[in-house]
């Protein structure tokens, strides 16, 4: 984020967008959490919120592909915090739910945060070669909508959850 505010939006103080970005995204990740794994909760459904989490955070990353200018990168970092609170209450109900088996959760849930952490670690070595022979930060943002896209409608295969 910090090298897309200061090569594509050229705002002045790059390191101090990227601290208003995060607070932006994690006051809006607080504020949907908590209610919407309340509502998830109630009403014993995971797959439908998060397969919304998908096409909302795919949304907010064609809003960065499309828009290079500070009020974009507000409200997309404010759409994906939104989201990402969401995700943190369901996606990890979805996945304790349907853990084949109660001898075996720490193991499948250390696999769990190995496939959450694996791509942060990725992200740097495949977001280079994208963003200079694809199309710069468009074709960066536009790929990891696809991508979310496609992991949204994976989710739809996941059984024996709602």
């Amino acid at each position: 984020m910090f090298y897309f505010l200061a090569d594509a939006v050229h705002y002045g103080d790059p390191g101090t967008g990227v601290l208003i970005l995060t607070v932006v995204y994690t006051l809006c990740a607080a504020l949907t959490a908590v209610p919407v794994g309340v509502l998830s909760d109630r009403s014993g459904r995971r797959k439908g919120f998060v397969v919304l989490c998908s096409l909302v955070m795919a949304a907010a990353a064609l809003l960065l592909a499309l828009l290079h200018t500070w009020p974009s990168a507000l409200a997309a970092a404010a759409v994906l915090g939104a989201e990402y609170g969401v995700h943190l209450a369901v996606d990890q109900a979805l996945v304790a739910q349907v853990l084949p088996e109660a001898a075996d959760r720490a193991k499948d849930l250390g696999i769990i945060n190995i496939a959450n952490s694996g791509p942060q670690v990725l992200a740097l070595a495949l977001a280079s070669p994208v963003i200079a022979h694809l199309g710069g930060y468009t074709g960066l943002y536009a790929a990891a909508a696809l991508v979310t896209l496609l992991g949204g409608l994976l989710v739809g295969r996941v059984r024996g959850v709602d």
